[in-house]
């Protein structure tokens, strides 16, 4: 249903209400005035501005396949520009993001470390409720900037036609998450970064493995941000499921789990554990038959990968064999951790046998969500957990985190479910394998992500020159994303096929890939001091990188450094064209700063984010740069500075450290710093 509506400023109210089963959505124009709402609470209010003084409103309010949609067309005539200038209403967790995939132009997965001030943004995503309102017009100027309360947003467009688009029940209806339930679910923002030791051990893994490890880790990756140590599969007993067999280790670890806990804690870094939902031992399954899935013979029903298949719509199955597992290793002491076989709890087990539900007069997927629940009541909401492996929409609400492709480390997915990131759960790419090939890759891509960050190497590798990759990308910030669509739908357009899938035993449609549509990996820093962009271009399929398509102005210069080869790449408009990638690095990390008319903190040495990890303030005042950094102990410091005028030669200090060497080369100088021992913080001062 649609109506047009005539105003001007001596027009009387307008009202336009529709209400429907989902959300009720009105749009008010009184004068020059727009009001907006939904579910009465104002969520845009505004004025319009043209020559004329008229203005043609469309309002439209429709139901597609249980998605609503509402849209609101404002024109002034086809040769008549007008402006909208208002403030778009939300709460603390929205976010101004991009609303829809463009027709045209570069494919960059974006993320934000605080609130965006992308030139690409048109729609503001409200968490809290899970809706979306965006702004679009045709031939427009268009710009959304937040405000310091986190819940505002500025918005200003000029064109001759504009369409406000609001999609309520976003994620949930939109996107197809039907169990994604904001109000109930909050993010664990923590970022997880930490080391795993599957793909360095595999079910061989010792005792000794664990305790030297975490003695390493502690010396070499927790000065950097490392965190967690995770034992993966093989300190279990056999055969797998009863709760003993989990909570009593084998031969290869004598002093036991909690032994083990502690061992790691003593080293400052958290415990972390691998566990799975399939049980193996036929005698318990048989001797406790009504408290597992049953075929039509009234056997216990078995599955690849799973075994025999634990009954989640029993509340005696999981006193038995869940919560009892989950309550043990969290008194043990273990504080993170990973559920595994979950796929195959779904597909082997409660898809196969789908009939059984039915003749239990039970929902299969509450079935399922129901032996996660009581993981999660066991351990707590304060410890994270995370699903693996491959995409589970039946857990979202339940998880922190979520292993979204196969066994490897997948780049792809990072693309096909960047919209999931730190909006459902944080993502994870899978373990990080330091390699000569993909070791700056893989580091790259997880931190700008903001996903979760799991190195997996045996500890000689961190005595590697390769260890550089790992340290300069910990820890990992929390970020936000960029876009609420993915930039490669081919996996989430797909996502529904999850509830009729049988077999997990490879790659399904909607699981992450190992190959993408993309190596641009975007991290917006904002900073009450300054905003920057830090770019990851993984591959060399993108030439030219125009402005524009990065979200910075057409209008501006920006100063570009590369922060693996430490280089200053020059000053640009519109556009740059990258060099070709150096093959030690396989990557490049480029920093893109707005150029001004002094001299500029380009990036430091401490971290790929040039700056968005240690610094904590930078100003210019009577001719100094100065500022003040969290630096990593007994670590040298190193400031790299944009100097315009060749024969600068500022005075340097620094409080709580002293200089070790101040070197130019064109118009970059590279200053070193030395912390005096025990210092966790310096102040420095540039002198010009």
């Amino acid at each position: 249903m649609a109506r047009t509506f005539l105003g001007s400023g001596l027009t009387s109210l307008i009202s336009m209400s529709y209400f429907f089963c989902f959300s009720q959505f009105q749009v008010v124009q009184k004068k020059d005035s727009l009001l907006i709402s939904s579910d009465s609470q104002t969520i845009f209010k505004g004025l319009l501005a043209s020559k004329t003084g008229k203005f043609k409103v469309i309002h439209q309010s429709q139901i597609l396949d249980g998605e609503q949609f509402d849209l609101v067309t404002i024109s002034s005539g086809l040769t008549n520009s007008f402006e909208l200038n208002g403030k778009i209403l939300a709460d603390d967790e929205a976010i101004a993001v991009e609303s829809d995939p463009r027709d045209n132009g570069l494919k960059v997965i974006r993320h934000s470390v605080g609130p965006s001030q992308s030139l690409l943004n048109n729609a503001i995503y409200n968490r809290k409720k899970d809706w979306l309102f965006s702004v679009d017009s045709f031939y427009p100027k268009f710009k959304i900037s937040p405000t310091s309360d986190g819940k505002t947003f500025q918005c200003n467009v000029k064109g001759w036609e504009i369409v406000i688009r609001f999609r309520p029940h976003y994620y949930q209806e939109h996107r197809g998450l039907s169990y994604f339930n904001p109000a109930t679910h909050s993010l664990y923002k923590k970022p997880i970064v930490g080391w795993c030791s599957w793909f360095a051990y595999y079910s061989k893994v010792t005792e000794n493995d664990i305790v030297q490890l975490s003695k390493v880790a502690s010396e070499k990756l927790k000065p950097y941000g490392l965190e967690y140590i995770q034992i993966d599969d093989g300190y279990q007993q056999l055969p797998i499921g009863p709760v003993d067999h989990w909570l009593t280790a084998n031969e290869k670890f004598p002093k036991g789990m909690g032994y083990l806990a502690n061992a790691i804690r003593d080293h400052g870094m958290i415990p972390g554990i691998w566990t799975n939902v399939s049980f193996a031992d036929s005698a318990s399954a048989f001797n406790d038959k009504n408290l597992f899935v049953r075929d039509k013979n009234g056997t216990p029903a078995k599955g690849n990968w799973v075994d025999y298949v634990m009954d989640g719509s029993n509340p005696k199955t999981i006193s038995k064999f869940i919560t009892p597992v989950y309550e043990g290793l969290k008194t043990q002491g273990w504080q993170y951790f990973k559920l595994d076989a979950l796929r195959h709890l779904k597909y082997e087990g409660y898809n196969s046998y789908a009939e059984y539900f039915t003749e239990q007069n039970s929902d299969r997927n509450e079935a399922f969500r129901n032996v996660v629940k009581a993981v999660r009541k066991s351990i707590g909401n304060n410890l994270p957990l995370m699903a693996c492996w491959g995409i589970r929409p039946e857990l979202v609400g339940l998880v922190d985190a979520c292993r979204i492709g196969n066994d490897g480390y997948s780049y792809a997915g990072l693309a096909q479910y960047n919209s999931y990131n730190n909006i459902i759960w944080r993502n994870d790419p899978d373990h990080i394998e330091l390699s000569d090939a993909e070791a700056y890759r893989s580091c790259v891509a997880t931190s700008l992500t903001g996903s979760v960050f799991m190195l997996t190497d045996k500890p000689e590798k961190y005595n590697s020159p390769l260890l550089e990759a790992a340290i300069r990308s910990m820890p990992v910030l929390y970020t936000q994303p960029g876009q609420v669509f993915d930039v490669d739908p081919s996996k989430s357009s797909k996502i529904k096929l999850a509830d009729v899938e049988m077999s997990g035993s490879g790659p399904r449609p909607f699981d992450a890939s190992s190959t993408t549509t993309t190596g641009l990996f975007a991290q917006e820093i904002n900073r009450s001091f300054e905003n920057w962009l830090v770019l990851g271009r993984l591959d060399e399929r993108d030439k030219d990188l125009p402005f524009r398509d990065l979200g910075l102005s057409d209008e501006k210069e920006y100063l570009v450094f590369e922060f693996w080869t430490k280089q200053f790449k020059g000053i640009f408009s519109k556009h740059y064209e990258p060099d070709p990638l150096d093959k030690k690095y396989n990557c490049q990390v480029l920093c893109f700063r707005e150029k001004v008319n002094h001299p500029q903190l380009l990036a430091t040495n401490r971290h790929i984010s040039c700056g968005g990890v240690d610094l904590m303030n930078v100003h210019w005042k009577e001719n100094a740069l100065s500022g003040e950094s969290e630096i990593v102990p007994l670590e040298n410091y190193i400031l790299y500075v944009y100097e315009q005028n060749p024969s600068a030669k500022p005075s340097i200090n620094c409080d709580h450290g002293q200089l070790v060497k101040s070197s130019k080369e064109g118009m970059l100088r590279t200053i070193e710093l030395k912390p005096e021992p025990g210092a966790k913080n310096i102040h420095w001062k540039i002198q010009y």
